[in-house]
This record gives C-alpha cells, structure tokens and sequence, in this order.
C-alpha cells in the first residue's frame, strides 16, 4: 500500500509557495521601476491596467495552467486546456472591470505534434469564441531538450478595455458582504500537490476512477475552469459589485486579500458550503489539513465578490440567471487586513 502521508505539504509536491511569495516582493522594485505616463493600477492587482488616453483603459494579464498540462498529456485529452487559459485570463482581467479584447497564445513542446498542438489551440481558439475575444497570433515553440517528448506548456496574453468603473479594495469597508461563486473543480491548481497524491502515491492511472466518484481521474481534473463573465455582466452594469477576487493559486487566503484595505478583514463563513467531492478525497488521501488544503486550492469557489449588503439580491440574480449557485459565505469586518476562514 502506498504511503499517502509522502505529501505534506504544496511544497513537497514541488511547489514552493513561500519562495514565490518572496520573489513577488522582490519583482515589485522592478516592476514599478518601469512605469510609464499611462501606468495605472497597482502591483499585485489581478490585471496590469495602462490608460492610453482618456477614453481607452486596457487591462492585461498573462497566465498559464499549470502542471494541468501533465494530465492532458498523460490522457490523451488536449482539447480543454486551452479553454481553461483563456477563461482563467478572462477572469483574471475581469476582477479589475474589463472584458476581453484580444488573446495570444504559446505553446511549447519538446517534438511537435500537429494533431496535439492543433487540439490545444483550438481549445484556445474555442475559449476566445465563448468570451468573445479575437485569437489574433500566437507562438509555437519546438525545443527538445527543454521538453521531454510528448509533453508541452501553455501559456496566455490576454488585453481587454475596462468599461466597469469597480470601487475597488478602498472603497471595501466593514459590513460588505461576501459573495461566492462556485468553481468547476480544481479549476487551473493545485495540480502538482493532486498529482502526486493520485499518481505517486496512490498508482492511478487517467483512465482509472477517481477515489469517491463514478468519473475516471482524468475527466475529473480536466474540467475546464469557469468564465465568470456571463455571470457577472448583469451585476457589473448594476454598478452592484465592489470588488472581485479570482480563487486561483493561494486558493481564498491568497486571493481575497488582495482587495482588502489594511483596516479591515474578510471573515469567510467555511459552514456555508461543503466543497466538491474531489477536494475532501485530496485532502483524506493526502493527510493535508483545512489551512494546507485552502492555501493550495479554490476548496470550490471559483470567485467571490465584494458587495454592499443592499447589492447583494443583484450579484445573486446576476449569476443565478448564468446557471451558477452562488451565495453568502461571509462578510468584511475591522481588521489588519487578513481572511480568516471561520469555522473550518
């Protein structure tokens, strides 16, 4: 039987949060160093904002999907990744009120494989017509030596126009409520940690079942990450939403702390929902605990919103005529600044 104790932690597993929370700190002189005239925004934002002039504020982001790619190789499935990216950089751009106008694309792989690269990209290209985004260039990197054979990387640009004027962190004060919006799965993390858990250690393969589920390993960890812009556009012209935090790699500590001014904290109500089956079979297999396995995963929220309280019934309508199931899992209180996970 194998030791499903081998992975204690993200770091374990291969991933370093701790080191790139470091780096972080030392990429903002550099980062900050190079702002221009139309520079606006924040270091640490979802999004790099640039306003061209007066009328024309673009936001930008460039992102990837992890070792999520792993998966797809090891399945044979190449067709969903590239949803997954350009979902993930259109809810990335949209946490700062934009919605998105063009995308790029890079894949790289170690020998080049049209059918394979074909799949991917028209994954890209699928993602680019559900948000009504141009794919307008790409790059295709063949680099043996950097790439085992078989495997590849994908990554992402993403440039929209922010036409939703969002309050943001400083307008985020005590009372606000906090409204989650549920996630597909793991959606683009947390992959190097359940990768380990289910093939490493415990000898799955993609076509075997997922621990708990009728569904095979594969069809459960490739479920494409959600686009949140259907759901959030009623709201956002409602002029409903303060701010917005996409659940990505940090899982909700990561990122709900970026849109909180230091006076106050966001408590999120962990009774207010039990997450997709999949999270709790990770965290039994793996032996990781509550502040381990949210640190590292979405735990099933795929986003949440910052609201007024006399917003709230908006954001819900908002998403709930998209054929999500949000709801309240907390609220903004005097604090310092930091997410408290209550009652988990």
């Amino acid at each position: 039987m194998p030791d499903l104790q081998d992975v204690s932690s993200y770091a374990e597993a291969g991933v370093d949060l701790r080191e790139a929370e470091d780096l972080t700190i030392r990429l903002k002189k550099l980062v900050e160093s190079t702002r221009t005239s139309g520079t606006a925004g924040e270091f640490g934002a979802f999004g790099g904002r640039f306003q061209v002039d007066e009328a024309t504020d673009l936001v930008a982001s460039a992102d990837g999907v992890g070792t999520k790619v792993l998966v797809a190789a090891a399945s044979g499935i190449h067709h969903t990744v590239g949803e997954d990216l350009v979902n993930h950089c259109v809810n990335d751009i949209l946490a700062e009120g934009a919605e998105p106008l063009f995308f790029l694309d890079y894949f790289a792989c170690g020998r080049l494989q049209a059918d394979v690269a074909e799949a991917v990209i028209g994954g890209v290209a699928r993602g680019c017509r559900n948000n009504r985004c141009a794919l307008i260039g790409g790059e295709t990197a063949e680099m043996p030596g950097v790439y085992e054979p078989g495997t590849y990387d994908l990554a992402g640009f993403i440039v929209g126009r922010r036409i939703w004027d969002l309050p943001g962190k400083d307008a985020v004060r005590p009372g606000a409520r906090l409204i989650a919006l549920p996630s597909n799965g793991l959606h683009t993390n947390g992959y190097s940690l359940a990768r380990r858990v289910l093939f490493d250690n415990m000898g799955l393969q993609p076509t075997d079942a997922f621990p708990g589920s009728e569904q095979s390993v594969a069809e459960v960890l490739l479920k494409v990450h959600r686009s949140y812009l259907d759901a959030l556009r009623p709201a956002l012209d409602q002029r409903s939403i303060t701010a917005i935090a996409h659940i990505t790699g940090g899982g909700i500590p990561g990122n709900l702390n970026r849109v909180l001014p230091e006076d106050v904290n966001a408590h999120v109500d962990g009774t207010t929902w039990t997450p997709q089956s999949e999270f709790l079979e990770l965290a039994q297999k793996s032996g990781l605990g509550p502040k381990e396995m949210f640190s590292t995963f979405n735990m099933g929220i795929g986003l949440i919103v910052v609201a007024e309280p006399d917003r709230v019934t908006d954001v819900l309508d908002s998403a709930e005529a998209a054929g999500l199931a949000p709801f309240d899992c907390g609220e903004i209180r005097v604090g310092d600044g930091e997410v408290l996970l209550d009652g988990i």
